[in-house]
């Protein structure tokens, strides 16, 4: 299976100078790539594709024109743009908005990756990363990189950079447990489990938009161009990035706090691309369901464990019963006439999906 772990970076003032030229230098190449594809097609017809560009890089770096400094890396940028065609030549195909790959700008190209690790890219006996081209880099390793490396990514975030490796290891299953749960995610609280827990919906981007607005402003009064607009970005940026990681660091300790104590994990199977499509998109995009199902999933796999995506079509509008009751979205106390059932209408809805999940669980074992 193959992780990611990403650790801050301290490069001197010289290596960050180092680090945006071997960044700017892989944009220049992204967008001379795609001007090349586009002058073959317009004037020619011809269709360029990886292999066609890849074979013009020896001549391209001894002319000396500006690239990284290792080629591997240049040729992972070459196929960067390559899987931008082909996502693109993909919407057309399923007749989706196509969206054209266009050129980047500084602000939008902002990493650089190493596809083959110890090429250009190796840490040292001294703890210290070593890029070529840059030199090593002091890092801040707060835990242990385990598993073999594969890729090594330098990427640059709100001013500061960031060593992402990404890992291929072996998993070790966790010992079988009897333990069975459904879960129902929501808006008003994030999930509700079948043992009638209500996990507490964090909403960090609502509780943010005040500290947003503020740096918002703060580009907005700067003069494009300036170092004073370059360094508000960066401000803004890491307002973002504070909020992305509170969403992971909550997603990824419920969801491994889950698979630690169940053994069958009965989930929802939800469009939430449609459901963000509408007027609760910023609560849902907020929300992060679709994160926290894949964290799950992926450490289920992991850990051993078994995750059962069921149709909730009817879970919120019947009784453990089976009996009818339909509720609106406002209505948060599920009431049942037949049985006299009292009981969030959440909690309801996440016992349902568990007794789905069993009864396709069962049917696949037999």
């Amino acid at each position: 299976m193959r992780k990611s772990f990403k650790f801050r970076l301290y490069p001197t003032r010289k290596q960050s100078e180092a680090l945006d030229r071997e960044v700017t230098a892989a944009q220049r190449l992204y967008n001379a790539a795609l001007e090349q594809r586009r002058f073959a097609w317009q004037r020619r017809h011809v269709s360029l594709n990886y292999n066609a560009q890849a074979g013009d890089l020896k001549d391209l770096r001894a002319s000396g024109a500006s690239t990284p400094a290792n080629f591997s890396a240049c040729q992972d940028v070459l196929r960067r743009l390559d899987k931008a065609f082909q996502a693109f030549f993909r919407r057309v195909k399923s007749g989706d908005k196509p969206g054209f790959p266009r050129f980047k700008s500084r602000d939008r190209y902002d990493s650089l990756t190493f596809p083959s690790y110890g090429d250009g890219c190796r840490i040292r006996d001294n703890g210290k990363l070593y890029l070529q081209g840059v030199g090593e880099v002091r890092v801040k390793w707060h835990r242990q990189v385990a598993g073999k490396i594969k890729t090594a990514t330098v990427r640059r975030r709100g001013g500061r950079w960031h060593a992402c490796f990404s890992v291929e290891y072996d998993p070790e299953p966790l010992p079988t447990i009897e333990g069975e749960v459904g879960i129902d995610v929501g808006l008003d609280h994030f999930a509700a489990l079948s043992t009638g827990d209500l996990i507490p919906n964090p909403r960090w981007y609502r509780n943010a938009q005040k500290r947003l607005r503020r740096a918002q402003r703060k580009v907005a009064r700067r003069v494009k161009g300036s170092n004073g607009r370059r360094k508000a970005v960066w401000e803004l940026q890491r307002v973002h990035e504070h909020i992305a990681n509170q969403r992971a660091d909550f997603v990824h300790k419920l969801s491994r706090q889950i698979v630690d104590g169940y053994q069958l994990i009965v989930v929802e199977k939800l469009s939430i691309g449609g459901m963000a499509k509408g007027m609760l998109a910023k609560s849902i995009h907020d929300a992060a369901w679709r994160s926290f199902l894949e964290k799950l999933i992926v450490k289920a796999a992991e850990a051993g464990r078994r995750v059962v995506e069921v149709n909730p079509a009817g879970t919120s509008q019947h009784c453990l019963c089976g009996y009818e009751v339909r509720k609106t979205l406002a209505v948060r106390v599920h009431r049942c006439p037949e049985c006299g059932l009292v009981a969030p209408r959440d909690v309801v809805s996440a016992q349902l999906i568990l007794r789905l999940g069993r009864s396709l669980a069962s049917a696949n074992v037999a």
